[in-house]
């Protein structure tokens, strides 16, 4: 297990070379003048010109890949053009809050979405069956800005029940936080509770089928038991894995959440990047959740390996 672990961390390496390269060229592609945006449309072109030099922009392209990479590699993601602070200050401030909202969502998710895939399989085709699985493909399918948006003009708009945006002070008592969390955590939990109840009922229905669950429920072992002591933990080798997978995708895809409801995350701090033309921010943001990508998807794999011990990732065995 040792050796295939120490492989898996060796193949991160190179990916997040090539996410490097490619988040650095797409940057570059960005219209418009760093120097310029943050000096405003008004600006005299000396001045522009001069903090260009200044933010090293003059250089050519191959010589700005050279700088950038060897800072990269030295864990230095250089200053934000905007808001002239060390990047990775700003990532370490905002990430907490994106980790707020995704591990939030993601409970819900899992609470919601795993029992209800579990009695979907163990009551294939009835009604509560057809209806989740119903509900499950219009999560999946609803784009998240169109659900946020929704939710926003319902409960905020219309009935004035939740704020919209920002994130709460504490201050102010345990409610307001809380009220602040409700929305965007529903949008943001939306495809992974379609997901989870959908590969769960997919695994468990899998399972149950299986002789051992026909064997155990011959031998008098109540039926509760039987698919949630016993089935359960046979299925959740699939389940795991996907949970691993939105993990990451919740954290990138929080962008959309955050911007909709104000979020002050690294969602949020991503666009106004974008907006900003704030090259350094935008390729030391991309290439932390790469690295998150990458470092999920590894844990993921140390526990499969564990639950699922007969897992060979290494092919030495030829799949067997």
């Amino acid at each position: 297990m040792i050796k295939t672990i120490f492989q898996r961390i060796m193949q991160l390496i190179p990916i997040l070379l090539i996410v490097a390269t490619i988040v650095f060229v797409i940057t570059r592609m960005i219209p418009g003048n760093p120097a310029a945006t943050i000096l405003g449309p008004q600006a005299p072109k000396e001045a522009v010109e001069a903090l260009t030099i200044e933010l090293g922009l003059d250089k050519s392209i191959p010589e700005q890949y050279m700088n950038y990479m060897t800072d990269a590699l030295r864990g230095d993601f250089g200053k934000s053009y905007h808001y002239n602070q060390p990047v990775m200050e700003l990532i370490l401030e905002r990430f907490p809050n994106t980790v707020i909202l995704t591990v939030i969502s993601l409970a819900i998710a899992t609470v919601v979405a795993i029992p209800i895939g579990i009695v979907s399989a163990t009551k294939q085709y009835s009604i509560f069956d057809y209806i989740s699985m119903v509900f499950a493909l219009f999560g999946v399918s609803m784009p998240i800005f169109w659900l946020g948006l929704m939710l926003v003009l319902i409960f905020s708009v219309n009935l004035g029940w939740l704020p919209s945006f920002g994130m709460g002070n504490i201050e102010n008592g345990i409610w307001d936080v809380v009220s602040h969390l409700i929305l965007p955590c529903i949008c943001l939990a939306t495809i992974p509770s379609a997901t989870f109840a959908r590969i769960t009922r997919s695994s468990m229905l899998e399972v149950i089928g299986q002789d051992y669950i026909k064997s155990l429920r011959s031998k008098g072992l109540k039926e509760k038991v039987v698919i949630w002591k016993h089935g359960l933990k046979n299925a959740l080798p699939p389940i795991v894995t996907v949970m691993g997978l939105q993990i990451s995708t919740s954290l990138a895809g929080a962008i959309l959440t955050e911007t909709i409801f104000s979020w002050p995350g690294m969602g949020r701090m991503i666009v106004d990047a974008i907006e900003n033309r704030d090259y350094a921010l935008i390729q030391g943001s991309v290439l932390f959740i790469a690295f998150l990508f990458v470092f999920v998807n590894l844990v993921i794999d140390i526990v499969y390996l564990y639950i699922n011990p007969k897992v060979d990732y290494s092919g030495d065995r030829g799949g067997k």
